[in-house]
């Protein structure tokens, strides 16, 4: 992972909440808020909240004397999360590290995080963390992209923007949020972080849009592949997204879309 693959700032945040988030977040939030209220915490701890789909699926589950902080590492992210998120005493956001979280040892039931472990530089480091702000029986709960060939938009996207610059095709979307699917790696990793039981299930969802454009200014211009494009050709964003839409549209058809995205979702237990 390169160090700007972090940088979600400038018009991402809106356009990855416009775009990127029904695209392929939703589904898997609903999953994952399912799972972390099934384990029925009392004081939750979310890293790498992104933009808060987790944080407003999680919270109407949760009881009315529970407490939810929900931390990322962007400000802008979690700020435009907030700005999303109806009034609510329980939450509270707050700018953090996931590899040097800002909490006692022991103080949640659940820590949970969606998507984010694949940004983590060192996730060792990350999983001890977690490890260490758990109590006794607590849990970890997160999930993964699968391999970008088991994503079929991400991969058609990847795919089309190598035609636009052959040279030096932007591969952020198979480096870093693809780019961690090894579950024997994940299981040894958070095995050597302490955890104590470790269960993974791969889930395929649907992602779905109304038109093949709406993937293509997805991933083109709400996320980190955007800063790629730029670093290439500032001028050339709009051909990239329309060279990728055209890409989808080729293989789906002109009207609504639909295409199989896939994860792996993790429990790990203290």
């Amino acid at each position: 992972m390169l160090e700007t693959d972090k940088v979600f700032a400038g018009s991402i945040p809106e356009n990855y909440d416009r775009y990127m988030v029904p695209l392929i977040f939703e589904p898997f939030a609903a999953d994952l808020a399912r799972r972390a209220a099934s384990l029925s915490p009392s004081a939750v701890l979310e890293t790498a909240a992104g933009t808060g789909v987790v944080t407003r699926a999680l919270a109407p589950k949760l009881p009315p004397d529970a407490s939810y902080v929900v931390t990322d590492l962007n400000q802008p992210m979690l700020d435009h999360a907030a700005s999303r998120q109806g009034p609510d005493s329980r939450v509270q956001w707050r700018q953090a590290d996931a590899l040097a979280l800002p909490f006692e040892n022991a103080a949640f039931d659940l820590v949970c995080c969606q998507f984010g472990a694949m940004f983590f530089p060192d996730r060792p480091s990350a999983y001890r963390e977690a490890r260490r702000v758990l109590k006794p029986g607590g849990h970890f709960l997160f999930n993964v992209w699968d391999r970008i060939e088991e994503n079929v938009f991400a991969d058609e996207v990847t795919n089309a923007l190598a035609e636009i610059f052959p040279n030096d095709p932007p591969r952020f979307l198979a480096r870093t949020p693809h780019g961690y699917h090894d579950i024997a790696l994940i299981r040894s990793e958070l095995e050597g972080a302490g955890f104590s039981s470790v269960v993974i299930e791969t889930r395929a969802e649907q992602s779905r849009a109304s038109s093949p454009r709406i993937p293509a200014v997805a991933y083109c211009q709400g996320t980190v592949l955007r800063s790629e494009i730029e670093a290439r050709d500032a001028g050339k964003l709009e051909a990239a997204t329309d060279h990728a839409a055209s890409a989808i549209a080729d293989r789906h058809g002109s009207g609504a879309v639909a295409a199989k995205i896939q994860a792996h979702v993790i429990v790990a237990a203290v």
